[in-house]
């Protein structure tokens, strides 16, 4: 599937919020969750028991202006930071815990539940 990461910053009259398109997992996008102690850093979870661990980067000018004057937003980039098959089926639920960064949960339609530790969350 892909996702789309939206700027919300700067929207233009016609062309609207800058956005990137991202292809993630070789199947559909059950969902994403951003870790709480850095709002650039989120988990794709996928329907072939994939996690996805992305991170936005900002350009370096976030708003620039058409031909008329008029301000627009500039989409930054998203990079993949590391990914890891589970299981066979599909990842249904995912949350970071607010207390310590890098600890979550995830579970499966395969009925199991899994803590997971991500490392070096700091570094990025």
């Amino acid at each position: 599937g892909k996702f789309h990461t939206f700027d919300v910053r700067v929207e233009h009259p016609k062309r609207g919020y800058p956005s990137v398109i991202e292809k993630a997992h070789k199947s559909t996008i059950w969902g994403v969750r951003h870790l709480p102690q850095n709002r650039d850093v989120y988990m794709t979870l996928g329907g072939n028991g994939s996690l996805c661990l992305w991170k936005y980067n900002y350009p370096k000018e976030r708003t620039n202006q058409d031909a008329d004057g008029v301000e627009f937003g500039v989409a930054g980039t998203v990079e993949q930071i590391q990914n890891v098959i589970l299981g066979t089926q599909p990842i249904s639920g995912f949350d970071w815990s607010p207390d310590k960064e890098g600890l979550c949960v995830c579970s499966g339609f395969d009925q199991t539940v899994r803590v997971c530790i991500v490392t070096r969350l700091k570094s990025l």
